[in-house]
């Protein structure tokens, strides 16, 4: 039976459109969205403000929650299966994307936190999104949910 550990993501924005992508700290030129593993006993908006806080700085009240869609499933890739069966014990990820508005106010981006998640991030128009910053296992989601939230067929 294959087992998909819950994941939520942000996709934050600003009233203007812009999209927030971050770069990996540990792989330069790989862009995504801040998210990150539900906990036992979270909830999904819980993991979210969570994982928002962690990585990018922002609190709940820094930002509104315009919607959100789920079911978005992956596996991981053979190579780094058997690492995660053993750490997780899933064979892929089952995300939830919340659509998040940044309020007016709000402060910068801090991508300085630790553990550090992200060196860089840049506010970017959800139709400059590239796909080949993403692994190739990964890239059937995102072009989803660019399909979904914004319209944007990659």
């Amino acid at each position: 039976m294959v087992r998909f550990r819950p994941n939520v993501a942000a996709l934050m924005v600003k009233p203007q459109g812009q999209l927030l992508v971050c770069e990996r700290w540990s792989i330069p030129g790989a862009w995504q969205f801040p998210q990150g593993g539900v906990d036992d006993g979270e909830t999904l908006e819980e993991a979210l403000f969570r994982e928002v806080r962690e990585e990018i700085g922002l609190l709940p009240q820094h930002y509104e929650l315009l919607g959100f869609r789920t079911g978005y499933r992956y596996l991981y890739p053979e190579e780094v299966r058997m690492k995660k069966m053993r750490k997780h014990g899933c064979h892929g990820q089952e995300q939830t994307y919340y659509h998040c508005l940044l309020k007016d106010g709000a402060p910068a981006i801090n991508v300085d936190q630790r553990p550090r998640e992200f060196g860089a991030y840049r506010w970017i128009m959800p139709e400059e999104f590239d796909l080949e910053w993403l692994p190739e296992f990964k890239r059937d989601v995102y072009r989803q949910v660019m399909k979904d939230f914004f319209g944007v067929m990659l």
